[in-house]
């Protein structure tokens, strides 16, 4: 990783772990958190009324995001939903409660204090069907074909590296799997630089794809019915968006042999604790790097965020 790409990874973390620690300190004044500062086209506010009043408030106060993709991703009973950049937790609950107890809402952040937020915001609205795990986008620690659904909410915008969130999320989903997506989105008349000029990366817009980069990046990583639909704008040229796509049901017909061996990327039980390199002159490493994959370790058992005990 570059050292652009590590400065601007880290820049994003430190807004978002303030965002966190901002929310977590309001909650212990009289009035309750207030909702962290941001302009009418993003936050809790592109919530209905009535979503949020079943939600703990910090979960609410922490929305940072620029739609409601819960509103969109068409979840069903018995499903099982990842949320790429959960924040406080707010989509992961609104998800727990329209898979049901069937289903299971996970949760995946970078930011520690966010997932501390979350943690504590699950407790408070008794969900049960959720976890929240600490990674990267770019390296989701979860199998592949697991996923019925993946949502996010302003947060690929972030990325430094959105091939890898897209071939991520692709490998995780099942096949007929789909994304659900609200993201920023650029018109293709607007170069990077004049993107750069409407805001910058912890402001959701710098970062942001054209409908056509977008498009391109997702169909590039196999997806197919790609859509992208603007909702608003967000700055001139600058858009929040609904994106959805779906993985072909066809897209994970393993190979016999495959299939028989547990490989997937050269690697034998793959993103779980007992993976080795099919070729055994090569590490797992210079397995996956060799196959072009970009999974990580972790799976089913991949270990879950927990909080840190309280300092004495």
């Amino acid at each position: 990783m570059s050292e652009q790409t590590t400065d601007l990874r880290e820049t994003v973390r430190r807004r978002y772990a303030a965002a966190a620690v901002s929310v977590t300190e309001g909650g212990s004044a009289c009035c309750g958190p207030q909702p962290i500062e941001v302009d009418e086209n993003f936050g809790s506010t592109l919530y209905a009324a009535d979503e949020r009043d079943t939600l703990p408030a910090e979960a609410v106060a922490a929305s940072l995001g620029c739609g409601n993709p819960t509103a969109v991703a068409e979840l069903r009973d018995g499903e099982r939903v990842l949320d790429l950049g959960s924040g406080g937790g707010i989509d992961v609950l609104l998800s727990a409660r329209r898979v049901g107890p069937a289903g299971k809402a996970y949760g995946l952040d970078m930011t520690e204090e966010m997932l501390t937020l979350a943690l504590a915001n699950a407790q408070k609205a008794g969900a049960t069907n959720v976890e929240f795990l600490k990674g990267t986008i770019e390296a989701i620690p979860l199998p592949a074909n697991t996923i019925d659904v993946v949502i996010s909410n302003c947060v690929i915008n972030l990325s430094v590296d959105k091939p890898a969130v897209f071939a991520e999320t692709f490998r995780v989903l099942k096949p007929g799997g789909r994304i659900g997506v609200s993201d920023v989105v650029a018109d293709d008349a607007l170069t990077p630089d004049q993107r750069a000029e409407r805001g910058d990366y912890v402001g959701c817009i710098a970062g942001a794809l054209s409908f056509t980069e977008y498009r391109a990046g997702l169909e590039a990583a196999g997806f197919t019915d790609v859509g992208i639909t603007p909702t608003h704008s967000v700055s001139d040229g600058m858009h929040s968006a609904i994106v959805r796509a779906t993985k072909p049901a066809a897209a994970e017909a393993p190979t016999e042999a495959a299939e028989s061996a547990g490989a997937c990327c050269g690697v034998d039980a793959c993103c779980t604790p007992a993976e080795s390199a099919v070729d055994a002159e090569l590490t797992v490493t210079e397995a996956k790097t060799a196959s072009g994959c970009a999974c990580q370790n972790g799976g089913e058992d991949a270990t879950p965020f927990r909080a840190a005990p309280p300092q004495e």
